[in-house]
């Protein structure tokens, strides 16, 4: 069962502006880059299912969660179907992320009052998926899109919209400044914030520090 409910995670995605997104099959090492999102002020992630036996690290980073980081909300992405959702939602997820929109995610999620953030593209993906009670919507691969300006021209006739662009954010400040400035609800991060280097490395401090200097500019910005 989710540890946080459906408007504790939404406004916590809406104030803070970043999802961090991560996949590793080794939960040590998944645990270790969730402590060190913690420790730089980043109390969110969402852990994709990306691979053999990640349901089981999942389980593995909840568990944490719930013994060490209670404050710490934890979710599944790439979720397609609504079985894989389902079984997420019992390892205790707190929100779901697909690439995708599928109508029986969307059940499954509302009827737990799970936030379902469903993959779309365009206005009428984007129309629909509100339809079946969204209420964000993951703009994906954001970067094939043309970013910021797509945001702004979907929201023109669409202000009720709430979007999460993930694929081609970065960390640097003016890149953030034109994602924030367009109207995103948040913006989800993935490699450029855990990159080869630090993760190769296990260089939990760098990823740490990396972390604070992120949330510094968004802070900035907002």
């Amino acid at each position: 069962m989710a540890r946080f409910n459906k408007l504790q995670t939404l406004n916590y995605i809406s104030e803070n502006k970043v999802v961090p997104v991560f996949y590793n099959s080794d939960a040590d090492t998944s645990i270790n880059v969730m402590k060190s999102l913690h420790k730089g002020g980043i109390k969110i992630l969402e852990f994709t299912n990306r691979g053999d036996f990640a349901l089981e690290v999942f389980n593995e980073l909840e568990k944490y969660c719930q013994k060490n980081l209670p404050d710490m909300i934890l979710g599944a992405g790439s979720i397609s179907d609504e079985t894989m959702a389902n079984m997420y939602i019992s390892s205790g997820s707190n929100f779901i992320v697909g690439p995708l929109t599928n109508e029986n995610v969307a059940i499954a999620c509302n009827r737990k009052k799970i936030p379902y953030m469903p993959g779309c593209l365009t206005p009428s993906e984007i129309s629909k998926a509100e339809e079946l009670g969204c209420d964000v919507v993951k703009v994906f691969p954001a970067d094939s899109v043309d970013g910021p300006s797509f945001i702004k021209s979907v929201l023109a006739p669409m202000p009720w919209s709430w979007i999460m662009p993930t694929g081609g954010v970065d960390m640097e400040e003016e890149g953030l400044k034109n994602w924030l400035s367009s109207g995103v609800f948040s913006v989800g991060m993935g490699s450029k914030l855990f990159t080869n280097e630090i993760i190769q490395n296990k260089d939990w401090s760098l990823l740490e520090s990396q972390c604070k200097k992120l949330v510094e500019t968004i802070n900035r910005i907002k």
